[in-house]
C-alpha cells in the first residue's frame, strides 16, 4: 500500500453551547481534515485542530506544514515501512505539533487498515470486541446560573464526571466550585481546570478552601503557567487534591522534566500537543515507567482526532485511567461515520479496521 496523494479539507461543527476557558471563547469546532490516499483505494483519515494559544498552531500554519514539508515527506512511501515514514514527519520540521498529530493519525489509520485491525488492536491492545470508555463533560467558565443550568442537563444526560473551567473570573472561582459541588450532590465527581490561570498561591488558596470545606476534587489540572514546573511543585506539595499537568507536558522529553520536578501526579496526554499517536506513545512509556496514571485528553477537536484517542486510550487502559474526549460532545452533531460512536458520557470503540471512517457530513474541500 503505497501512499499516492492527500487532500485536505475544512470541517466546521457548531456547538450546543460557547465553550469558554479562562484562555478562549470558540462557537464551533473548526477543524482541518487530511485524507492520505494509496495505490490500492484505501484512505487514511486525520485532523488538525488550531490552538493558537495553546500548540501555536493555526489554520494557516497547519495547512502550510502538511502542503509544504509532511506530506512530500510521505509520498510515495510504504506503509509496511510505517517507523520510517513517522520518522521522515518528525524530520521534516520542528514544531508543528497539530499538523503533525494530523499526518500521523492517518498514517496509523492506514497501517491498521492494512493489517485488517482496528487501530486499537494495532497499536497493542488485546481486545477483541468492541469497548465502551467513559467520559466527562466540560462545564465552561460563564456566569454561576449559566454553570449549573449546564451542570444539571449533564448530569441528566448521565455524565459521573465533570470538568469546571475555572481561572477566568479568579475571585467568583471558590463560590462558583461551592455552588456546583452542592448542586451535583455526589451525582458527578468534579474536574477542576483553570487553564493557566491561577498564581500558585491563588491555586493553593482556593484548593485548601474547598478540601477545608470537605469538597472533595477529583483533579486538578494545569493551575499555573506551563512553564512554571515551580509552581505546579509548590501546589502538589501543599494540597492533598492530585494534580494533572496539561500544557506543561507535550512530549517525553517534557513528562520526564515535569515528574522529576514532582509536578504532577497525572499526565494529560492529548495527540495534538504530542504530534499524534506516535509522540502520545513515548508521553506513556515514561509515565508507565514510573507508575504515574495519565489521562487520555482532546483539544476542541472533531471526532476524526477524537476517535483516535478513544483508540490510543483502550490500547494503554493500563496506564490511561481517565477519559476527556468530550469536545464531540459538546457539539450539535456529529458528521464523522466511523468505528467510534460518541454518545454522550459513553463512548463505544469498535473493532473495523483502522478507524473505520465512511463518510464525513460537511466536509469542505481545500483543493483545487
Amino acid at each position: 500500500m503505497r501512499i499516492t496523494g492527500g487532500r485536505l479539507g475544512r470541517l466546521r461543527v457548531p456547538l450546543t453551547v460557547p465553550f469558554r476557558t479562562a484562555l478562549r471563547e470558540v462557537d464551533r469546532i473548526d477543524d482541518l481534515v487530511l485524507r492520505l490516499e494509496t495505490d490500492t483505494g484505501a484512505v487514511g483519515h486525520g485532523s488538525a485542530a488550531a490552538t493558537a494559544m495553546i500548540t501555536g498552531d493555526t489554520h494557516a500554519s497547519i495547512e502550510a506544514a502538511l502542503r509544504g514539508h509532511l506530506l512530500p515527506a510521505v509520498l510515495g512511501g510504504d506503509i509496511s515501512e510505517l517507523p520510517a515514514l513517522l520518522d521522515r514527519v518528525q524530520r521534516a520540521m520542528a514544531g508543528n505539533p497539530s499538523a503533525k498529530a494530523a499526518i500521523d493519525i492517518a498514517l496509523h489509520d492506514l497501517a491498521a487498515q492494512a493489517a485488517g485491525q482496528p487501530l486499537h488492536r494495532f497499536l497493542g491492545s488485546g481486545a477483541e470486541a468492541p469497548v465502551t470508555l467513559d467520559t466527562d463533560l466540560t462545564i465552561s467558565a460563564n456566569p454561576l446560573p449559566t454553570m449549573l443550568a449546564d451542570a444539571r442537563t449533564a448530569l441528566d444526560a448521565g455524565y459521573r464526571a465533570l470538568k469546571v473551567k475555572v481561572g477566568k473570573h479568579r475571585d467568583d472561582d471558590l463560590a462558583v466550585v461551592l455552588a456546583l459541588h452542592m448542586a451535583v450532590a455526589g451525582r458527578a465527581t468534579l474536574r477542576l481546570d483553570a487553564n493557566q490561570g491561577w498564581p500558585a498561591a491563588h491555586a493553593i488558596a482556593v484548593m485548601r478552601a474547598l478540601e477545608s470545606h470537605g469538597v472533595g476534587i477529583e483533579l486538578l489540572e494545569q493551575p499555573v503557567p506551563a512553564d512554571d514546573l515551580e509552581g505546579m511543585a509548590a501546589i502538589r506539595a501543599a494540597i492533598r487534591t492530585p494534580l494533572l499537568a496539561d500544557e506543561c507536558v507535550f512530549n517525553a522529553r517534557d513528562a520526564e522534566r515535569a515528574l522529576a520536578a514532582g509536578a504532577a501526579d497525572l499526565l494529560n496526554v492529548k495527540l495534538m500537543k504530542s504530534g499524534g499517536l506516535a509522540g502520545a506513545s513515548r508521553v506513556v512509556a515514561v509515565a508507565r515507567a514510573l507508575g504515574v496514571p495519565c489521562l487520555a485528553g482532546c483539544m476542541l477537536e472533531s471526532s476524526i482526532g477524537a476517535a483516535a484517542a478513544a483508540h490510543f486510550a483502550v490500547a494503554n487502559r493500563d496506564i490511561v485511567r481517565c477519559i476527556d474526549l468530550d469536545s464531540p460532545g459538546l457539539a450539535r452533531f456529529d458528521p464523522v461515520d466511523g468505528n467510534v460512536v460518541f454518545d454522550g458520557p459513553r463512548i463505544t470503540v469498535g473493532d473495523t479496521p483502522g478507524l473505520g471512517i465512511r463518510a464525513i457530513a460537511g466536509l469542505d474541500p481545500l483543493d483545487p
